[in-house]
């Protein structure tokens, strides 16, 4: 079977309409990406479920067949929960996961809450000229700063150090040498602070980590780094391609402000509409695969599109409308099965109080640019924007809210 070539435009600036076509033609297909990466690409949401479940598929390079692969060892970041099959994965998941308790996410939404208002009227001011207001990038000004500093709070890192976290994280961006650079630089920032945090433990998730003598200082240190990036990201596709999507559909929009109870059902149909990434994190045959109809031989890359199954009219009926009322029941943008997203509480959390912040104190956003002039980044993992102009409006904040600070 010849490799299905994917073209770089149509992958990033059309993901729905190009995974509506293998869905139609070659629903489990070897591709090589644009990136050159060869893989095998699955589309259909039965296919989609029953492979994020599936054991045959791994995560942990260790395992490749034929002897195995080794880790890139310089940053030594790589031993978290993402990267693991069990029996590693369940003990490296548990001490983790209580940090995303239903107790512990609602007692981050009033901080929450202060951030998303504080950002917003200082977007609000650098907009703001004599009679009218210029354009605002949203992601940069908003969706992307909320969710790191968030995850900061979280996991303790001070103040002081936060606009040094951000400006790394956003690094990321760049791909090229940033990818290698990224994780060293917050390797060696989170190398010194859980010795800090050991030597004198303070408020937040990392110090409990630090404590916890079940982890090795590989895993901690990993577990520190999956959690700023994983916690980052995705909440920040979530927030400005959700704000987008209402933008461009004034009438779930207006639906929406006029019941705000539908705020929590709306964050579900934005994930699965708008969704975050593309697909789950790269994972590989350890044996035989069969599915889809083929059979994907052992040691090759797979690469489940989680996107897709979300848009596959064969669990969602007219799946590319905009639906605030649907039953989202099983969409995937979380994953499925034990790679389930363990941030999952949050990003919703945090979904809902930066899209509620929007409705009730910007009544008149609108985006800046015709919606054909948006730009998605060419990531084949990420599905987000590269910027998202919008007009604010008038911003409506309390006193107490315009004096926080994120």
């Amino acid at each position: 079977m010849t490799d299905e070539i994917l073209d770089g435009h149509s992958y990033y600036q059309d993901s729905p309409g190009f995974f509506a076509r293998l869905r139609q033609s070659r629903p489990v297909a070897q591709v090589r990406m644009p990136d050159g990466q060869r893989a095998w690409l699955i589309t259909r949401y039965a296919d989609v479920r029953a492979a994020l479940a599936d054991p045959r598929l791994a995560n942990d390079v260790l395992r490749w067949p034929g002897g195995g692969r080794s880790w890139p060892t310089e940053a030594g970041v790589h031993e978290h929960v993402l990267n693991s099959d069990p029996p590693e994965h369940t003990s490296r998941c548990r001490p983790v996961q209580k940090g995303f308790t239903p107790s512990r996410v609602a007692q981050l939404r009033p901080r929450t809450e202060q951030i998303a208002a504080s950002l917003l009227a200082a977007m609000a001011a650098m907009a703001a000229t004599a009679a009218r207001f210029d354009p605002v990038d949203l992601l940069a000004g908003y969706a992307r700063p909320l969710p790191i500093t968030v995850i900061c709070e979280l996991l303790g890192v001070p103040a002081a150090d936060r606009e040094r976290i951000r400006a790394i994280v956003a690094d990321y961006d760049q791909g090229g040498e940033q990818l290698k650079r990224v994780p060293e630089e917050l390797g060696a920032y989170f190398t010194a602070l859980i010795a800090a945090k050991r030597a004198d433990p303070g408020p937040g998730l990392l110090s409990e980590l630090a404590a916890d003598d079940t982890l090795t200082r590989t895993e901690l240190l990993s577990a520190a780094f999956h959690l700023v990036m994983a916690g980052f990201d995705t909440t920040v596709n979530l927030i400005a391609s959700g704000t987008m999507a209402l933008l461009t559909h004034p009438g779930e929009l207006a639906r929406l402000r006029q019941d705000p109870s539908l705020l929590p059902g709306a964050v579900e149909e934005l994930l699965r509409f708008a969704n975050p990434v593309n697909h789950a994190t790269p994972r590989f045959t350890i044996e035989e695969l069969p599915i889809g109809g083929v059979v994907i031989p052992p040691g090759e890359w797979v690469l489940v599109a989680t996107s897709s199954a979300n848009r596959d009219p064969a669990q969602f009926p007219d799946p590319d409308r905009l639906d605030l009322g649907r039953d989202t029941g099983g969409h995937v943008a979380f994953g499925h099965g034990i790679h389930y997203c363990l941030g999952a509480p949050l990003a919703r959390m945090e979904a809902e109080v930066a899209l509620g912040a929007l409705l009730t104190r910007c009544p008149q956003i609108e985006l800046a640019v015709p919606p054909a002039e948006l730009r998605w980044r060419p990531v084949s993992l990420m599905n987000g924007l590269e910027a998202l102009p919008v007009h604010l409006g008038p911003v409506h904040l309390g006193p107490a809210q315009q004096t926080a600070q994120p």
